[in-house]
């Protein structure tokens, strides 16, 4: 009766899988410096309040109309720039999705 012989990855199977592994976590890096330099835009009040964020989620810039500055209503104000920057990170964090998604595809496991 022949022994059992428990199978072990080849030598040549484990350096494939490294390569790819290295060749990925480089296509993710450069995946990550494009999307820092990538774009978002969301407004709020009609763009009475406007948000740039980037697809790393740093926010670039926030621009408030000064129109609505007159108005004195602080709380609508906050509640706009909330409402912004919560929409630009939503836009910002789907970018990234899109950008990153067909990279966790390449995974060899």
């Amino acid at each position: 009766m022949p022994k059992y012989r428990p199978s072990f990855p080849q030598k040549g199977g484990q350096m494939g899988m490294m390569q790819q592994i290295q060749k990925l976590q480089e296509q993710l890096a450069q995946a990550q410096e494009q999307l820092a330099q990538e774009t978002v835009e969301y407004s709020a009040g009609g763009g009475v309040i406007k948000v740039v964020m980037t697809g790393d989620q740093h926010c670039q810039s926030v621009v408030i109309d000064q129109e609505i500055l007159k108005d004195g209503d602080v709380e609508m104000i906050q509640d706009l720039v909330l409402t912004a920057v919560n929409g630009a990170l939503d836009a910002s964090r789907a970018l990234a999705s899109e950008r990153m998604g067909p990279l966790a595809g390449g995974l060899p496991f």
